[in-house]
């Protein structure tokens, strides 16, 4: 492995990511891969007669509920069909890609909410026997040995709960934790969108930049899943990357367009970065350790 790898976000919400493919297929350096499927997931939950249920928590925040079967229906989607998907469609442009779950090999670990505080119509309601939580701990030791081995990980939810079983657990947040564990220097997170819009009623309201410090006011103005992406944004930020963008991954050449400063690039100064969080992970990535989030 050549200099820290980047990381790459597919988001779910794309439907055909075959340009991104493209340009991740060409990119020269050692890169990282993470995916949502929550368009596909939907289709299929439907299919099988159990629709999804988004909730929205008693923080104002819209999320999924995933009771048992739904989370049957989240390994099929995110660990099965997309992630094989992408896999093969990765082979077959020469990349050395490799299909894992975050949960594989204990890599990435969790605390299980089983109860889950929602608000609808007006009514705080409890929602028990929910299979999602957060990410407390990251193992590096699987990612820096496929990355020295020159392979390409393509990584997705659940991680792994502790007490033992599979967590849903945010994307975003997902790749910018593995970000901040394997010491990359940037995180690219792809959407259906152009970036942060300034006016979520304007699609070419899109801000091209912004610093740490300016997230508490955009998280204001933003709507549904954006606050959730500002909030993986800051994590980074805050942990030592030097930059997070949220950038289109629809049309012609999407990572080469980001990584030439299109879309929305969010940077924090180096004095405002933890300095113990920073290299404390690059450490950890090189010896191949787990890292505490």
């Amino acid at each position: 492995m050549s200099g820290p790898p980047l990381v790459v976000k597919i988001g779910g919400s794309l439907e055909d990511p075959t340009t991104l493919l493209d340009d991740i297929a060409a990119h020269q350096g050692p890169l990282v891969i993470v995916h949502g499927a929550h368009r596909v997931l939907d289709e299929l939950a439907r299919r099988l007669g159990h629709p999804p249920r988004l909730v929205t928590s008693a923080r104002g925040e819209s999320s999924r509920y995933t009771d048992a079967a739904a989370m049957d229906h989240f390994l099929m989607a995110y660990c099965g069909l997309v992630n094989k998907r992408l896999v093969q469609q990765l082979l077959a442009r020469d990349v050395r890609a490799i299909g894992l779950a975050a949960m594989d090999a204990g890599m990435v670990r969790g605390r299980r909410r089983t109860d889950l505080r929602i608000r609808e119509d007006g009514r705080t309601l409890m929602l028990h026997g929910d299979h999602a939580g957060s990410i407390e701990s990251v193992d590096t030791t699987v990612l820096t040995s496929l990355l020295e081995a020159g392979h390409t990980p393509v990584l997705c939810p659940p991680a792994l709960g502790d007490d033992g079983s599979p967590i849903n657990v945010d994307g975003d947040r997902l790749a910018a934790e593995l970000a901040i564990a394997i010491g990359a220097e940037r995180l690219i997170i792809f959407s259906d969108t152009a970036g942060f819009l300034a006016d979520p009623d304007d699609a070419g309201s899109t801000l091209p930049r912004a610093s740490l410090e300016d997230l508490g006011g955009l998280a204001g103005s933003a709507r549904g899943r954006v606050r959730v992406k500002l909030a993986a944004v800051e994590r980074a930020l805050r942990a030592g990357i030097d930059a997070v963008a949220l950038c289109d991954g629809r049309g012609a050449r999407p990572l080469c367009r980001a990584l030439d400063g299109e879309g929305t690039w969010f940077t924090a100064p180096a004095m405002e970065a933890e300095a113990t969080s920073g290299a404390a992970p690059q450490a950890a990535a090189a010896a191949g350790t787990a890292v505490s989030v």
